[in-house]
């Protein structure tokens, strides 16, 4: 019997967003030999955005197929996925909606077996596989993007619940009776504060607070997580005070998240981290302080190893070598 060549094996990944699915074939060493995209919100019947899919990968696979690569399937990132039932369900932000039995349509199509999560555990399992918890079995991925997502890894593997559905760590309540969260109606979740949304939405209220802001030098409709940023930088006190409002919360939640599942680690991923210690520093001594003693100092925040651009991609694939 001969040994499998691990440095012929290959899988897609596919990243599912609300307007853009982005694809890639990807090696066991975590490059990705091609890309491309197409448009989500473009297609109101999931079979014909599949077969649109199909139409744009079939050369791809065709150009690594036979001898010279083995093709070991397809793994999807997707919001409202389910990793048991490898159904997408009830997803706001695409344009099909109920219940789609997404795997079943994919495998039908494909030919080959399909698996599916959402799209922070597609994160935590491509950070384990080929970015920055290689060697971890305890971990927890943050995304802090336009929401706030996350993935638990425990002894190896992505903690699912009875029904698929667990680790939604960004919907739970950092600050009872707060800030009503946009979408879901919720009060005081951890998206609603720590996101980019959330951020927006604490610089809007502190400018307001202070009139002598530099934030107060934009007009409304340009107050985002960059703007706030970009004055943090130039010494705006106010800016300063936004982020360290958002780290705190963070930081709050995170000593809740470490006490559950004593990770090795804390990864953070997502356009928000590039804020660094205007939001880092207050992160760790928030999450710090309030630790039992026997959980300080343990716990390592880091940042992402992952290309921005192709962490999706990395971590939809990782779901084909997931043990």
């Amino acid at each position: 019997m001969s040994l499998i060549d691990l440095s012929k094996q290959v899988a897609l990944g596919i990243d599912i967003g609300g307007t853009n699915t982005k694809y890639g074939l990807v090696n066991h060493r975590g490059e990705i030999l091609e890309k491309g995209s197409i448009k989500t919100d473009e297609y109101d019947r999931v079979e014909d955005f599949i077969d649109a899919l199909y139409l744009k990968i079939e050369p791809l696979l065709k150009n690594h197929s036979g001898t010279q690569r083995q093709f070991d399937g397809i793994g999807v990132g997707a919001p409202n996925a389910n990793y048991f039932t490898g159904t997408i369900e009830q997803a706001p932000n695409l344009p099909w909606k109920g219940v789609i039995h997404f795997t079943d349509l994919m495998t039908k199509k494909f030919g080959v077996r399909c698996k599916i999560t959402n799209d922070a555990n597609a994160a935590a399992l491509g950070e384990m596989m080929f970015g920055a918890a290689r060697g971890m079995k305890d971990f927890i991925m943050i995304t802090l993007g336009t929401g706030v997502g996350s993935g638990i890894i425990s002894n190896g593997s992505l903690i699912y619940g009875h029904d698929g559905f667990a680790g939604e760590l960004g919907h739970t309540i950092v600050k009872p009776g707060g800030r009503k969260h946009w979408s879901t109606g919720s009060e005081g979740s951890l998206e609603a504060y720590a996101s980019a949304t959330g951020i927006t939405i604490t610089a809007k209220k502190m400018r307001a607070e202070f009139p002598d802001s530099m934030l107060n030098s934009y007009p409304e409709d340009q107050i985002n997580s960059k703007v706030v940023y970009e004055c943090a930088k130039k010494g705006d006190p106010t800016a300063i005070e936004v982020f360290r409002y958002t780290g705190q919360k963070l930081g709050e939640a995170l000593a809740n998240f470490v006490m559950f599942s004593s990770p090795e680690a804390i990864l953070l991923f997502g356009g928000v981290i590039k804020a660094g210690d205007f939001i880092m520093k207050p992160a760790k001594l928030h999450m710090e302080r309030n630790l039992l003693p026997i959980f300080r100092d343990k716990v390592k925040l880091v940042f992402s190893e992952l290309d921005e651009a192709d962490a999706a991609i990395l971590g939809a694939s990782a779901l084909v070598w997931e043990k």
